[in-house]
């Protein structure tokens, strides 16, 4: 395929402008819901980059004023979100234009959300129906603008920050934090750093897989989950070796969407593990999901052996079988450099008890396919720190 032929309009699972060069219809795309003042919201390392300097200036002159915040950390906390709304309402704005990865996206999700609420924004964290007491009027527009293909922030209804008091991750949920329209264009993923590029991809795939291997009856996330481990297994090392190649970028910025709409059907242990990780050891996401990941699948094969055979017939893996899966997921991280274990990113046993309960608490251990509890979890821990898949 060309680049040309990665292109598309689609309504789902929102409306999205798919393609390159597509960035040029963000004015028009903030004006159709409703923005007359749009605030961008991204992380300070892309603020800094041409990219949003060119949409700022493009917006202007469509008539379109825009301010930018950029003060969010790697791993979003609480008063992140603070200092942007205190942004959104001293500048009178009417909208929020979520541009970056995952960091700049959740945040500004949130910032939107939390625009014109009375709670704190840690009463809508994602259990039970907290949702419903926020109030839908008091939610901003949204219009996002992923810069990595990774999280799939941008096709998501919740968005992921830290409690700085307790150091944990909090998913906060609302329907209505899914973007009124995303513009995907592959060309503003061009610059991303081959490491970069590395984790955020098997970010994507850890979207597809678990939500793949989640139990439950949800096949039209099952397909989408394979159709995207499909692009990141022909796509994402040639991103990452090539990153100018445009058909790979459009593949990889298409799997991460997938990735996030798959995982309706739900998560696992490797977002479980991953979260307080991320929390206590501010490692990156999707680097720490593909590091625990062979580890979880080998915790999970008595549940998924099956599953993964499938999957290996699907991907036109030769002896399809659990195996064949497992082995390509060591090939591909060797390949495109992701570390081996947890103990290479920083990580110990001195707070492994903890990071093992944070892990039982956090609502993606639910969707194990496997049951687990604090004790399992931390089965896992060890062996992600020690390197040991048998």
């Amino acid at each position: 395929m060309s680049a040309d032929e990665f292109r598309g309009n689609w309504s789902f699972p929102t409306q999205m402008r798919f393609g390159a060069g597509r960035i040029a219809e963000l004015a028009r795309a903030c004006k159709s819901v409703g923005m007359s003042r749009p605030l961008l919201v991204t992380d300070p390392g892309v603020a800094k980059l041409p990219m949003v300097q060119a949409a700022v200036t493009a917006n202007e002159a469509d008539g379109l004023p825009t301010a930018v915040f950029s003060d969010i950390k790697p791993n979003p906390v609480g008063q992140n979100i603070e200092d942007g709304l205190a942004a959104y309402r001293d500048g009178k704005h009417d909208g929020v234009i979520a541009f970056g990865g995952g960091s700049g996206l959740d945040a500004a999700k949130i910032i939107a959300f939390m625009a014109g609420q009375k709670r704190s924004v840690w009463e809508f964290e994602d259990r039970g129906d907290n949702w419903k007491a926020a109030d839908p009027n008091g939610i901003a527009p949204i219009v996002a603008v992923p810069t990595t293909a990774g999280t799939g922030s941008e096709v998501g209804r919740a968005g992921v920050i830290v409690d700085e008091t307790t150091h944990t991750k909090k998913i906060i949920f609302h329907p209505k934090m899914l973007p009124a329209i995303v513009i995907s264009d592959p060309e503003l993923t061009v610059g991303l750093p081959p490491h970069i590029t590395a984790a955020t991809g098997m970010d994507a795939l850890a979207h597809c897989l678990e939500a793949y291997c989640a139990p439950g009856f949800h096949p039209m996330a099952e397909g989408i989950g394979v159709e995207g481990m499909r692009l990141v297994k022909n796509w994402l090392p040639t991103a990452v070796s090539d990153g100018k190649n445009l058909e790979a970028r459009a593949a990889m910025l298409a799997a991460a969407s997938m990735g996030a709409t798959a995982f309706q059907k739900g998560l696992g242990a490797i977002h479980a593990l991953s979260h307080p990780v991320g929390a206590v050891y501010d490692t990156h996401h999707g680097l720490t999901n593909a590091v625990v990941m062979p580890y979880v699948l080998a915790f999970n094969r008595p549940a998924i052996d099956g599953k993964l055979t499938r999957l290996a017939a699907w991907l036109d893996m030769p002896n399809p079988g659990f195996d064949a899966i497992m082995n390509w997921v060591m090939k591909l991280r060797k390949e495109i450099g992701i570390p081996h274990t947890l103990a290479d990113l920083g990580v110990d046993t001195a707070r492994l008890d903890e990071l093992s309960q944070m892990a039982a608490e956090d609502p993606t251990a639910s969707g194990n396919p496997v049951p687990v509890g604090a004790a399992e979890l931390k089965t896992m821990f060890v062996a992600a720190i020690e390197g040991k898949l048998s």
